[in-house]
């Protein structure tokens, strides 16, 4: 065994290096990168993949997107147990990121519209094959994803000897800012790959979204996989969580065992393991135990923060994303957590927490946790406060028993138009329309419409909860065509545009490059979806090209564009109808809410990781680990259920009620805090050690009697 480690230490030595680091790390860090590279960027638009593409509710998307990255945060345990008691770290990285390169690809093929596409519309027919690949494409995700967590930074914590310190906590440097890199990168670009066109209809492009980290992925593999010869690699030498598990398990159950009077109590519930387990693991299991407990307040801080890519994203889509030079989509806010991080760690480091020792404050780690805890409340609340002001931009969509009706008239003439049973009379110019007259479905009779002395009516078919735009004309001939309109906000912040005329044989109507069809009399295409700003208008009459550049669209408006009055080639009108008003409240106003929360995540995650280390044995961290990973997991299962169960109408209300929840928890946080004993573990452990070894020194001391003179000596199993 001697032998073996010596020739390890001599391979070890003799592997390759620059600059004193080995050259394996670097093959680690770019895999690290696109790892993180294809995990955020298939995250950042994942939720929006749940609502626009499968079309599930908001409250639905939330639900399944917040499980997903449970199990993302349940599976590292699973990592961490094949990879120490069976495969060890590199076969384990090896055979799931394989899984994981698989998942990207399925989830990437789930985003292609054309698999199901019968109608050659470019929308999926049967989205029950898309859930379902997409479905199997997160687990395998969460598996790779979530298997390798533990392994590859422990990995790269392998390749350096024993007197590299200093190697290896640079190495960790990059390791962390490769994490971010690969975010912040991300994060920017996926969002820009789902607005590109995709297909013969232009959708959303999930494909190239998805694929690109798919690729990224599969690099990722690759690069490491390259750097085999290069590595140190370990055997597996056993899982120390399954031993503290089974430790723990048998106190439980031996406690349980002898709970009847007749047995004395012992001091604390773990001593019942005495039997079976040393007293040195006993020790260190009730000092992990010690920190998990006060882990138990915390899940409720990743409840909240962890919207980020969730409530947070939904919400950009209903607000202005104009920021001057650049235009930044709802999914691209994100991004403006791993800035902040960059900006913030060095900066609270560096000058906030030495300006606060200097005051003469003792700023612990629990009270540092609290702090963050407290930022990310207010985050929500700055978050509420936003959505009351974007609440007040949105327009007022029927009830269930309501419709609302728009009247434009698209004749020549001045129309009267009475709705019949509800008592709503219009008098309309060319080209005139009104506002939505909100009705109740059942009480309207019929449409009189009044063009001079000639009149028709009309019997409307509305359903109930519905919005409609009547159109109205003249010629040739008194006719009405009652459209249905948008009833809610276009997906993903884009414009919802259509073409309506009242002339004939109007060809080839295109906006850029989408091509709507004709028109015929009176008749009105159906929606197409377009990004901000200025778009290109054509279309043929006769053999007659005509051109004109649209109005300037901005974010997550509804227009039906009318065609009327045509002079010439480059000189028509066309009569944007406003069905719902672009975004008006800015995105910035995302930004305090992004500030708020993450600095509670740099005086709380970063903070609870060190604090959790500094009070645990050095062989019981990876248990910390896991316990910390698992809070963020369970964090995650919260919103899964506040989402699916909650009965709370409003958002801005939900977002209160968040707030709340995390400072009650952080009261309680604070108060567990306020007893908690500070230890010094290895101080801690040598106590331990030395009490072991006294009480060994008893067992085994001499218990001399004489008998004949003969001095005869006793001694104890121990």
């Amino acid at each position: 065994m001697k032998d073996k480690k010596n020739r390890d230490e001599e391979a070890t030595s003799s592997k390759p290096s620059c600059f004193g680091f080995p050259i394996s790390i670097f093959f680690i860090v770019v895999n690290e990168f696109c790892e993180r590279f294809s995990y955020y960027g298939m995250r950042a638009v994942l939720v929006l993949y749940f609502r626009y593409f499968l079309h599930w509710t908001e409250d639905f998307a939330t639900a399944i997107y917040h499980a997903f990255v449970a199990l993302c945060y349940l599976t590292p345990i699973i990592g961490a147990i094949i990879a120490d008691s069976w495969l060890g770290k590199f076969k384990t990285i090896i055979y799931l990121s394989i899984v994981y390169t698989i998942g990207q690809l399925v989830i990437s093929i789930s985003g292609i519209a054309d698999i199901t596409d019968t109608e050659g519309n470019g929308l999926p027919n049967n989205l029950s094959v898309h859930i379902a690949l997409a479905m199997i494409g997160l687990i395998l995700i969460a598996l790779g994803t979530g298997g390798i967590k533990p392994c590859v930074s422990a990995f790269g914590g392998d390749q350096f000897e024993e007197h590299q310190v200093k190697q290896r906590r640079r190495f960790f440097s990059i390791f962390y800012l490769s994490i971010n890199a690969g975010s912040l990168i991300s994060t920017i670009i996926t969002p820009i790959l789902r607005g590109q066109k995709c297909g013969h209809v232009a959708q959303a492009c999930y494909p190239l979204a998805f694929g690109v980290p798919a690729a990224l992925m599969a690099i990722a593999l690759i690069v490491f996989i390259g750097g085999s010869p290069l590595y140190r690699k370990s055997t597996p030498e056993g899982n120390i969580m399954l031993k503290v598990c089974k430790c723990i398990w048998f106190a439980l159950k031996n406690r349980f065992q002898h709970r009847s009077n007749q047995y004395p109590k012992r001091e604390h519930f773990m001593d019942w393991a005495a039997e079976k387990y040393d007293e040195h693991l006993i020790a260190q299991v009730k000092m992990v135990l010690k920190v998990l407990f006060l882990y138990l307040p915390l899940p409720m801080f990743w409840a909240l923060f962890d919207q980020q890519g969730s409530r947070w994203t939904f919400q950009a889509t209903r607000m202005d994303g104009d920021f001057g030079a650049i235009d930044i989509q709802p999914d691209q806010m994100q991004t403006v957590n791993p800035i902040l991080i960059l900006i913030l760690v060095p900066i609270v480091d560096g000058f906030v927490y030495p300006l606060i020792a200097k005051c003469n404050f003792n700023f612990t780690p629990l009270r540092k946790m609290t702090v963050g805890m407290f930022l990310a409340a207010l985050a929500f609340i700055v978050a509420a406060l936003v959505q009351l002001q974007i609440d007040k931009t949105l327009p007022i969509f029927p009830a269930a028993d309501q419709s609302q009706i728009k009247i434009v008239n698209v004749g020549n003439l001045s129309v009267d138009v009475t709705l019949n049973g509800v008592s709503k009379n219009y008098s309309l110019k060319p080209s005139e329309a009104t506002e939505y007259t909100i009705v109740m479905t059942a009480d309207i009779e019929s449409f009189e419409v009044s063009y001079g002395a000639v009149n028709e009516t009309f019997q409307p078919e509305i359903q109930h909860g519905t919005r409609h735009t009547l159109l109205v004309t003249n010629f040739p001939s008194i006719k009405v065509l009652l459209l249905d309109d948008y009833e809610d906000k276009p997906e993903e912040g884009k414009n919802a545009i259509r073409f309506a005329t009242a002339f004939s044989n109007i060809e080839n109507i295109t906006m850029n490059d989408k091509d709507f069809g004709y028109l015929d009399e009176l008749s009105a295409t159906n929606y197409s979806l377009f990004t901000k700003g200025q778009k290109l208008i054509s279309f043929i009459i006769d053999g007659i090209e005509y051109k004109q550049n649209s109005k300037e669209f901005g974010f997550g408006s509804a227009y039906t564009i009318i065609i009327n009055e045509i002079f010439a080639a480059d000189n028509f009108t066309l009569n944007y109808i406003e069905e719902i008003e672009p975004n008006s409240f800015h995105m910035a106003w995302q930004i305090p809410q992004y500030v708020l929360i993450t600095s509670g995540e740099v005086v709380f995650s970063v903070t609870g990781l060190a604090f959790a280390y500094s009070q645990a044995p050095a062989n019981m961290k990876s248990v910390l680990q896991a316990g910390w990973l698992l809070t963020n997991a369970i964090g995650n299962i919260i919103v899964l259920i506040v989402a699916e169960a909650s009965t709370i109408q409003e958002q801005w209300a939900e977002y209160i009620l968040f707030a709340a929840l995390l400072v009650a928890v952080c009261i309680v946080f604070a108060i567990m805090a306020y007893f908690y004993t500070y230890v010094d573990p290895a101080q801690v452990e040598m106590e331990i050690e030395e009490e072991i070894a006294r009480k060994k020194a008893e067992a085994l001391e001499k218990m001399s009697y004489s008998e004949n003179g003969t001095i005869y000596v006793v001694q104890s199993n121990l």
